[in-house]
């Protein structure tokens, strides 16, 4: 046993005041990541910027994370490129805007008709088996998936009224490649161009309008302030997005830090789902921008069936394609019989 004067006799010298004195905490260089989200900077602070601070905190000083918005790095259509080659380490978009070049890209953004609430992607994700498909599919070429969500439904904000189907004929309208593909049958002239420059597309008269968003974005964007009209009828009830990483950087994250990312990430789900939702119903009740407009549903019934077709179409690409889709068959059937709350009307 050391004497309490040995010891202090000891520590005088130096020999025991590593044991006496608090350690010193020297701080390691920071893990560093340029992020890139399909936003733009006005969207972003909402859906991606929440996540991104979330992380930068919790991280205390061993990971900061730089965010970009809507092509600030590189132009969304070459996300996936960018995050493969390690040109930007982690990314918010969904698979259809990033050109993914795996089956998933068509189900990506607005799958047609297949979702009628925000809540439905995390539950056919974690509930239905799209999480795995999705892992499994980008493990195959070098990307990491992290997690996905659902958003705001697809409607349409124009400057000319729709109140028909045939009101659609002609529209030129800034739209996700696979809804584009869609709305076409309906004579919809789907219009690719970078997001930053829809608004002043509208005012050029190069668009129409947009197939892009719920009421939340179009008054957070400025879109309501170019357009005149919001359709009440959707192409889809959620956006479907997902948050990706390097391969490589994701497998030398420590542990913790990935817990805190995925921390992150689900919490930004968690605010997301509050101010699409809330946001959807105050601007259409109390938005002074644009007007609602209804396409009667026995008219829209017709897109509804089309929708089907569609997924048949796509069931037929590949096996994967078609085993998603027989996911989103199965699901669409136990919501309607559910009912209400799960279905409308």
């Amino acid at each position: 046993m050391t004497s309490r004067r040995s010891f202090l006799r000891t520590a005088a010298l130096g020999g025991a005041a590593a044991v006496a004195s608090p350690a010193i905490v020297r701080a390691q260089t920071p893990i560093k990541w340029r992020f890139q989200t399909y936003a733009g900077a006005a969207l972003g602070e909402f859906v991606t910027k929440p996540t991104i601070d979330y992380i930068n905190n919790a991280a205390n000083g061993e990971m900061e994370i730089e965010l970009y918005y809507a092509d600030q790095i590189v132009p969304t259509g070459e996300l996936f490129q960018a995050l493969q080659r390690g040109t930007i380490d982690a990314v918010h978009s969904d698979d259809d805007s990033m050109a993914s070049p795996t089956p998933l890209q068509v189900f990506g953004g607005y799958f047609p008709l297949a979702t009628k609430h925000s809540l439905d992607v995390p539950v056919l994700f974690n509930q239905y088996g799209l999480a795995d498909i999705w892992r499994e599919e980008y493990a195959k070429v070098g990307v990491q998936w992290l997690s996905a969500a659902g958003q705001d439904p697809c409607n349409f904000n124009t400057k000319k009224e729709v109140t028909s189907l045939a009101d659609l004929d002609g529209l030129k309208l800034y739209t996700f490649p696979t809804a584009g593909r869609f709305l076409s049958q309906f004579g919809v002239v789907p219009v690719s161009i970078p997001y930053e420059d829809a608004q002043v597309a509208v005012q050029t008269g190069e668009l129409d309008g947009m197939a892009w968003s719920g009421i939340t974005e179009d008054y957070t964007v400025g879109w309501a302030d170019v357009t005149d009209y919001f359709l009440t009828n959707n192409i889809s009830g959620a956006w479907i997005g997902s948050f990706f990483v390097n391969q490589k950087q994701w497998a030398d994250l420590p542990e913790h830090l990935k817990a805190i990312v995925m921390s992150g990430i689900e919490a930004g789900h968690t605010y997301r789902n509050q101010w699409y939702w809330g946001g959807e119903a105050r601007l259409r009740a109390q938005g002074d921008k644009l007007q609602l407009r209804s396409i009667p549903q026995e008219e829209w019934v017709q897109v509804e069936e089309a929708a089907k077709v569609f997924w048949k179409e796509v069931a037929g690409e590949g096996e994967v394609h078609a085993k998603i889709v027989k996911i989103f068959e199965d699901y669409n059937e136990v919501i309607s019989k559910a009912g209400p709350p799960y279905t409308f009307g």
